[in-house]
């Protein structure tokens, strides 16, 4: 079955507008990312901007290595709920800049602190070390470098673009300033295959191959699409293993996407038909709410049982009732037109979704349900009301 295409629950069931995962679908993926992290010899974290649904976590935590933050909140979700019977798993933080109220929030919760310059490694070792020595702690701190090495095609998307704020350059790079560092990241990609990744390796071997030798491991990053079907995962783990053999170097991934890909729905159901210069389908989630990378990527979301415009009887356009002008997920045609009380079924809605969601004109947050495919049963983890929206204001 291909889940972009089809589910295996009843979307009459579930709360509109609502998100549902799918367990069978999560553990798919991890079955893959076990397989690479045991090939390799990598370890493999969960980007949490991505994907941070953190009822799952106890599943993911069996299979994955920990997690990567962007923020002190990040980092104290992966610490206090990441975790396994046998404890929690690893915390790895990096953000552009840092507060001295981050590095002390930060230094409770993180086992690795990435700087993003020399001056906030600077400013911040000192402090990293006495707080370390406090709480009896150990923090490995590590630099993102920027390989200048673009793979991405949307320039939002890209940190290596012209003007870019993330990771060091090689012009700026002090070799003579790495005391306490031992780890060395960057991140290019974007829902890209490994042939991306290898191109990216030899820009940062060219670039860096003085440095790479002085660090103990090396964080490849994320936008490593690999489970996705056709992503070539033979090549990937050759690209781990020779990079590790060459630079004797452990190897971190951070897939946020390849975690849940697939793995998620958002349902919602159609309000109201009317008639303008097209037949447009109003519903019940707003796209700037519940779905923002629609209109910031931008891309058309897959609805189940649609097609492109004009290739099944009945075209329509599908927005939501906000007052955004642009809150419009696409045009998309059916066999037969859709009435009220329709569901329709949004597919690949568990990454950069529930992170990003938002109560712009107090839109109701969706309420956010598992599937558990054995079982056949739909569970909600948890729903969302005027109070969610009341308190993010003042």
């Amino acid at each position: 079955m291909d889940p972009r295409l089809e589910y295996r629950f009843d979307p009459a069931e579930v709360e509109t507008p609502g998100f549902v995962v799918d367990e069978g679908l999560l553990r798919d993926n991890l079955a893959v990312l076990a397989s690479v992290r045991e090939r390799a010899g990598c370890k493999v974290l969960l980007a949490l901007k991505c994907f941070a649904m953190y009822s799952t976590f106890p599943l993911l935590a069996g299979t994955l290595d920990g997690v990567c933050a962007s923020s002190p909140h990040e980092a104290r979700l992966g610490r206090e709920e990441f975790a396994t019977p046998n404890g929690s798993k690893e915390v790895h933080t990096f953000a552009a800049g840092y507060s001295e109220a981050d590095i002390r929030d930060l230094c409770r919760t993180s086992d690795h602190l990435v700087f993003n310059s020399f001056a906030q490694l600077d400013r911040f070792r000192p402090l990293v070390r006495e707080l370390a020595a406090e709480l009896g702690r150990e923090i490995e701190l590590a630099v993102r470098i920027n390989p200048e090495h673009s793979e991405g095609a949307t320039p939002i998307y890209d940190p290596c673009s012209p003007g870019s704020r993330l990771g060091i350059r090689r012009a700026h790079f002090d070799t003579e300033n790495l005391d306490g560092v031992t780890g060395l990241h960057w991140h290019n990609l974007c829902e890209q295959d490994a042939d991306c990744l290898e191109r990216t390796v030899a820009a940062v071997e060219a670039g860096f191959a003085d440095v790479l030798p002085r660090m103990r491991y090396v964080n490849f990053g994320g936008g490593h699409h690999i489970t996705r079907p056709g992503y070539d995962i033979d090549l990937l783990v050759d690209i781990i293993t020779r990079f590790k053999a060459k630079w004797d170097v452990e190897v971190y991934l951070e897939p946020g996407e390849a975690v849940a890909l697939n793995a998620g729905y958002l349902v919602a159901s159609v309000l109201d038909v009317i008639r303008a210069d097209m037949d447009i389908v109003i519903m019940d989630s707003a796209v700037p709410c519940h779905m923002p990378d629609v209109i910031e990527m931008p891309y058309r979301p897959h609805i189940v049982g649609s097609a492109k415009a004009g290739e099944k009887a009945w075209t329509c356009r599908i927005g939501g009732p906000s007052c955004l002008a642009g809150d419009v997920a696409g045009e998309y045609s059916f066999d037969t037109p859709l009435v009220t009380g329709d569901r329709l079924v949004f597919t690949d809605m568990a990454i950069y979704t529930m992170v990003k969601t938002n109560t712009f004109n107090g839109i109701q947050l969706p309420a956010i349900q598992r599937f558990d495919p054995q079982k056949g049963t739909l569970t909600t983890v948890r729903r969302f009301d005027y109070t969610d929206f009341k308190n993010r204001l003042s």
